[in-house]
C-alpha cells in the first residue's frame, strides 16, 4: 500500500518540484580549509549512525498518545472545544496531533536533505562542501527513521504544513549561494531542533526519546556548521546586503511560528478553527513553547551578525527576544552529551539482560 493512501487528505501523486536558480561552483583548491570546519567535518564521519541499529523499534506506542504525555498539555485542553469532546474523540484528536507534528519533521527532513545536496553543489568551499556531503547522509538518515515511525507507529500521515513549504521554497530557488544555508541550517532546522529538545523532554515514551535524541546529536552539528559559514561571509557584506538577508530572516520567523499552530488538525477534525487558534495563542502552555522554539534560532541569528533594528523589533513583537542571550554551545553540547548518556543506558541494560539469561542457564545446568 503506497503512503499516499494514509494520508488525511488528498496529496497529488508526484513530485512538488521547486526550479533550480544559481550556479553549481567547483573549486580547485584542495588543500585549505577552516580548521573548525575541518573539525566538525571529522566529527560528522565519525558520527555515522545505522537507524535500523541504534533505534529499539521493538518498544511499543500508542498512536492515541505516542509521547505518554497528559492531555494538559493538549494545546486545546480547557477550551470549550476541548470539554464537549468524550474520549474517543479526544484519542483521536491526540492521533491526528501526532500525525500532523511527525509529519512535518519528516517532511523537514526531506527538505534538510535536498538542501544540504544543494549546499554541496552551490557553496564556493571544498570544507564546507566536505561537511554538507555528511549532513546529506544524516539527513537521509532522518527521512529514513521518521517514514518507519510514522509507518509502523502511527499509521496517518499530513501534507506538508504550506508554511515549511513556503520557506523551503524561498530558499532553494533562491540563486545567491548563502540563502539555502540561511532559510534551512538557520530558520528550519534551528526550529526544527528545539521542537525535538522540547518533545524529547517531556515524552515518556522510551522509543520515542531515543528518536528525537539521536535526531537531535546530529542537528546540533547542522546548526554549528550553517554558523561557522555565514558568519564569516556575513562579515564581508555590505549593509544593503545584510538588510535583505534580514528582511528574509524576518519573513521566515513568522512563517516557522505560523508552522505550529496546527491549523489543518482543526480544519480535518471539523472543529471551529478559528476558535481553536485563538485559544491556543492565549495559552500559556503554548506560550512557552512557542518561546522555546526559538530558544535556538534567536542566538544564531544575533551570532551570525544578522541582528539589525528589524530583526530584533520582530523578535520582540514574537516574545523570544532575551533567547538572544543563550549559550548555544551549552545548548548542544546537551544534545549530544544526552544522547550519548542513553546509549550507555541501553548498553547496561542489555548488559544486565544477558547476565542475567546467563545466570538463569548456570541454574538451571545445576539443577
Amino acid at each position: 500500500m503506497s503512503t499516499y493512501d494514509h494520508y488525511t487528505t488528498g496529496v497529488e501523486p508526484g513530485t512538488w518540484d521547486i526550479p533550480a536558480a544559481g550556479s553549481a561552483r567547483f573549486s580547485w583548491e584542495y588543500d585549505s580549509g577552516r580548521s573548525r570546519l575541518l573539525d566538525l567535518y571529522q566529527r560528522g564521519k565519525d558520527k555515522q549512525w545505522d537507524a535500523s541499529k541504534r533505534i529499539d523499534w521493538s518498544i511499543p506506542v500508542n498512536p492515541c498518545n505516542v509521547m505518554e504525555q497528559t492531555e494538559e498539555l493538549n494545546p486545546i485542553y480547557g477550551s470549550r472545544q476541548w470539554n464537549v469532546l468524550n474520549q474517543k474523540e479526544r484519542d483521536e484528536l491526540d492521533h491526528h496531533l501526532s500525525a500532523w507534528l511527525f509529519s512535518q519533521f519528516l517532511h523537514g527532513e526531506q527538505g534538510a536533505l535536498t538542501v544540504a545536496a544543494r549546499i554541496v553543489e552551490s557553496v564556493p568551499d571544498m570544507d564546507s562542501k566536505f561537511y554538507a556531503a555528511t549532513q546529506a547522509m544524516d539527513e537521509a538518515r532522518h527521512v529514513e527513521l521518521y517514514a518507519r515511525f510514522m509507518r509502523e507507529k502511527i499509521g496517518l500521515y499530513y501534507p506538508v504544513n504550506p508554511d515549511l513549504a513556503q520557506l523551503l521554497s524561498d530558499a532553494l530557488s533562491d540563486s545567491r549561494w548563502d540563502m539555502p544555508y540561511l532559510g534551512m541550517q538557520v530558520l528550519i532546522e534551528g526550529l526544527a531542533l528545539a521542537a525535538f529538545g522540547v518533545h524529547r523532554d517531556l515524552s515518556n515514551n522510551a522509543l520515542v526519546t531515543q528518536l528525537l535524541a539521536y535526531v537531535m546529536q546530529d542537528e546540533a552539528r547542522h546548526v554549528a556548521f550553517g554558523r561557522l559559514a555565514l558568519r564569516d561571509y556575513y562579515q564581508e557584506l555590505t549593509s544593503a546586503e545584510l538588510a535583505d538577508r534580514e528582511e528574509f530572516v524576518v519573513e521566515g520567523c513568522y512563517l516557522m511560528r505560523n508552522r505550529f499552530i496546527a491549523r489543518e488538525v482543526w480544519e480535518r477534525m471539523g472543529f471551529d478553527v478559528d476558535e481553536c487558534v485563538a485559544f491556543t495563542e492565549q495559552s500559556p502552555v503554548q506560550q512557552a513553547f512557542r518561546t522555546l522554539l526559538f530558544s535556538r534560532i534567536v542566538p544564531c541569528v544575533k551570532d551570525i551578525g544578522l541582528w539589525g533594528p528589524k530583526v530584533q523589533h520582530a523578535y520582540a513583537d514574537l516574545g523570544v527576544i532575551d533567547a538572544a542571550d543563550s549559550d548555544l554551545e551549552v545548548l548542544m553540547r546537551a544534545d549530544e552529551e544526552l544522547a550519548e548518556k542513553i546509549d550507555r543506558e541501553k548498553y547496561a541494560a542489555e548488559l544486565a539482560a544477558r547476565k542475567g539469561e546467563v545466570d538463569e542457564a548456570i541454574g538451571l545446568a545445576a539443577d
